[in-house]
This record gives structure tokens, sequence and C-alpha cells, in this order.
């Protein structure tokens, strides 16, 4: 299965750094955050995969053009480009990145068709966004997907509130109180899976969720998997310290399985 990682946006609420790199490239423990998304789902044997650019695209191409001689030592004849010798290996040689160009203001779901060229025309394929990061479990998302015989299955999760919550009487005396509890609804948080027939829903320039997402719940063809574990976006400033804080402490629960 490959991933399709949407990573084209401007990520205006995080624009301290958003302003001189694109979302997916700030950084979690000295790595993008679009790296961490990858090993998650190399882990789970997911390791082909098609980054949908845009917003600063170059630095995305740059990363990855220059990720084996940045991450080894090597041997050059300055005179001659083709000599670049590596040496050494890392976890990461068997991953196969492409990186797609899909405009600088194209929404979401006309990012996806426009890498779909690049996507297998008779293969499911996983589906996230750049700025991230959870400890789903893709073995039994795929199982959910498969299971459901829905066109798309998404992941959603309970959010918890940034707020503790008051239960109060009618004089206002406060008979319990719950620190950050867990809200009623459901959100979705990205790490979707979806048929290759779905692409017949998708426009030039429409957003995904507002669009083909949209019309494949009112078709009854949108499924969910509930995830109860670790998840963490990164749309402001204090999430992204979050993660870092996370990394430095070493829990680090979105790597591995």
């Amino acid at each position: 299965m490959k991933a399709l990682l949407l990573a084209g946006g401007l990520g205006t609420r995080i624009r301290e750094e958003t302003e001189f790199r694109p979302k997916p490239m700030v950084e979690v423990g000295g790595r993008p955050i679009l790296w961490h998304i990858m090993k998650h789902l190399s882990s789970y044997g997911i390791k082909d995969f098609i980054i949908a650019t845009g917003y600063k695209s170059n630095m995305i191409k740059e990363y990855f053009l220059n990720y084996e001689p940045l991450g080894n030592d090597f041997t050059i004849s300055l005179g001659d480009r083709e000599s670049l010798q590596i040496h050494g290996e890392h976890d990461e040689s068997d991953w196969t990145v492409t990186v797609a160009f899909t405009g600088d203001s194209t929404e979401t779901g006309g990012r996806v068709l426009k890498a779909s060229q690049y996507l297998d025309p008779d293969e499911d394929f996983f589906l996230t966004y750049g700025d991230g990061l959870a400890n789903v479990n893709i073995d039994a998302l795929k199982a959910r997907h498969r299971e459901s015989g829905k066109l798309a299955t998404l992941t959603t999760i309970q959010p918890t509130s940034r707020f503790g919550v008051l239960d109060l009487d009618a004089n206002g005396e406060v008979m319990s109180f719950q620190e950050k509890p867990r809200l009623e609804g459901w959100i979705n948080i990205g790490f979707m899976i979806l048929k290759p027939q779905t692409l017949n829903y998708f426009t030039e320039n429409c957003i995904l969720e507002t669009g083909p997402l949209s019309t494949l719940a009112r078709e009854n063809n949108l499924s969910s998997y509930k995830h109860s574990g670790f998840w963490q976006p990164m749309d402001t400033l204090r999430e992204s310290k979050i993660l870092n804080d996370l990394w430095d402490s070493g829990a680090r629960p979105w790597l591995g399985r």
C-alpha cells in the first residue's frame, strides 16, 4: 500500500516556524514532523511514499535529495559528481519517496487528485496530513477498512478538552470538577485508507473534508476506525513544544508499534 501525505499548506497558525519552512518540515527532536509520520507508517510495512507539496516545496525536495549524503559519511571526486560513494546504512534505506509538487495554493482534495498519478490504480491507498503524530494501529485500521466494505475509512478520536470542566448547581456552586476530560464528539485525525474508486469524487481544487469525504458520508460509503491512543496535532508553537518535550523525555509514543 502506498501512502500519500499532504504537505502543501501554509501553516498560518504556526507562522513563527512556517515563515521559513513548510509546516511538515517543522522539527520534532531534530527531524521534520513529516519524517516521524513516515517512520510510524514504515513500522507497519508502508514504505512507499508520495508527498504532495506546495508552499516552499523545494525545501522538501532538497531534504530527500540530500538525505543519503547528509545522513552518512561519503566520498566524492569534486570534478565528478557521479563518483559519490555513500558509506554506511540507515533504517530508511528501503523507503521509496516521490515528491510531487501540486501547486502553491491548491486545496487538499485537489492535491490528492494531482498526486494520484503516482498511485497504483488497482490498489487501496493510505492518506494523511503532514502535521500531526499518533500511534494509530495501522493493521487494525486496515482490518476495519476491509470489514466495513466502504470506499473509505478514516481514523477518529474523542479529543481531550484543553480546560477543566465544572458541573454547577442552580446557585453556581461547584458540584464536580473534571480536569481536561474527553469530549463527547468524535473528530477526524486523518490516517485514512481509500479505495482507488474514491478518486472519482475529487475535483481539481476541492477541499478533502467538505468535498469527497462529505459526499462519501452522505452516500453511506465512509466508515471510521476509533482510536483511543496518542494523538497530537501541531498547529501552534505550544503544540510543537508538547511534541518536542515528549521527544526530549524519551516517551515518543508515535514511533514504533
